[in-house]
């Protein structure tokens, strides 16, 4: 048995091979589906994706990452995306990242700078055997809930330290650094999360990341593959989804809560990225409730 196999068994054993759990193993998350899923729209957040089993796709702006036993995910910053698992049986993990780890990791280890620029949030790189083998005794260690304390650490800091030697090293130091132009996007970003409702205005944001406005619109796009009115319509969005699907809202309600002066305009905008409108789109996901998988 390859050990892709070992550890999809694995995951499928402690999901029930349908569903997602988090686990009693700090930041680390499992997930298995019996079929391919339609897209999903969902908040990525700093983590490592690896698919031990199945494919999925990933949309972020307009660029597509695809990822399967062959090709690990690595995400740097928050950012809203369409998911997909687009082959079944699927069974995969998602280990957040903590920057404070990571930077105590290179601190010991690695002597590379940092880049001066920022690198896009979003890339797929080659899965090395040695990488799926931690990440492997990782998820055993779920069947000894003793030895977590102590040996849950070493797996985690062995899967860190050979992404960090390896081809997405560079994106790892960018976390852990906190500082240059990923900090001034991340400023920016997490602005648009805690203030999608409100107005975007561009010199804002610039003022906010203390570049010019140019400057950000090219490095936002660069890190997000998006512009910020695209970010910031896309958090608008999933985020009337929710209260329309968890709290009841009708549509006109949620869409002024995110900021929608114009009913007409946010039905057009929500059907351009969820495929309908929002009494449709509901009936939909209640009748079959997507995929809410993060990895």
């Amino acid at each position: 048995m390859t050990t892709a196999a070992a550890l999809a068994d694995l995951i499928e054993r402690f999901t029930g091979g349908d569903g997602s759990l988090t686990t009693t193993i700090p930041r680390l998350h499992l997930f298995a589906a019996r079929q391919p899923s339609s897209p999903t729209h969902v908040l990525y957040r700093p983590a490592l994706c690896i698919v031990a089993r199945g494919s999925k796709r990933v949309i972020s702006g307009d660029a597509v990452h695809v990822y399967d036993p062959a090709r690990y995910l690595i995400v740097s910053i928050d950012t809203p995306v369409a998911g997909q698992v687009t082959e079944a049986p699927y069974a995969s993990l998602r280990l957040d990242l903590d920057p404070g780890l990571l930077a105590a990791l290179i601190l010991e280890t690695d002597a590379t700078p940092t880049p001066a620029m920022p690198l896009p949030g979003i890339a797929v790189s080659t899965l090395t055997a040695a990488v799926t083998d931690a990440a492997t005794r990782l998820v055993r260690l779920l069947d000894s809930p003793g030895d977590i304390a102590a040996l849950a650490p070493l797996a985690e800091r062995e899967i860190l330290y050979r992404l960090l030697r390896g081809e997405q090293g560079a994106r790892l130091r960018q976390i852990a650094a906190g500082e240059g132009r990923m900090r001034q996007i991340n400023r920016v970003i997490a602005w648009i999360k805690e203030n999608y409702a409100a107005p975007l205005s561009i010199g804002e944001l610039a003022t906010i990341a203390c570049m010019s406005p140019s400057a950000l619109h090219h490095h936002f796009k660069q890190v997000t593959a998006m512009s910020p009115l695209q970010f910031q319509k896309q958090i608008r969005l999933q985020e009337a989804r929710r209260l329309i699907l968890a709290e009841a809202s009708d549509a006109a309600s949620a869409g002024h809560a995110v900021g929608y002066e114009s009913p007409s305009q946010f039905s057009r905008e929500y059907r351009r990225l969820f495929g309908a409108p929002p009494v449709r789109d509901i009936a939909r996901l209640k009748a079959a409730p997507a995929v809410l998988a993060v990895d």
